[in-house]
């Protein structure tokens, strides 16, 4: 099992849950975060940090195989994030929005 991110981070990227990840396995997008599906040791502390309750376990309904492809793609692609920084600006009133998907950027963020 691992966790995934899922699409309520898009354009919210609250960055709490990378703070307390044990073994580093958050990549950063320009406006959402990843979990490396081979890093990730299942310990799920991370979830209750995501204050957009956007981060479930692979074998969760809201990890579809869409959202497991798009972790483990970007995690290969996209620098480590290990500290907390602020959330993107409009996160609070995008933070629920359904749909986000078509929002992604599949653009690197800046990592640490």
């Amino acid at each position: 099992m691992t966790y995934v991110v899922s699409d309520n981070c898009i354009k919210c990227k609250f960055t709490d849950c990378v703070e307390v990840c044990p073994v580093d396995c958050f990549y950063e997008g320009e406006n959402m975060l990843v979990i490396h599906p081979d890093e990730c040791i299942d310990c799920g502390v991370c979830v209750p940090e995501c204050p957009a309750d956007a981060i479930f376990p692979d074998t969760d309904a809201e990890a579809t195989p869409q959202w497991l492809e798009l972790n483990a793609v970007f995690a290969e692609k996209w620098p480590n994030i290990t500290r907390k920084k602020p959330p993107m600006p409009e996160a609070d009133a995008l933070n629920g929005v359904p749909g986000k998907l078509s929002d992604f950027s599949p653009n690197a963020g800046e990592g640490d």
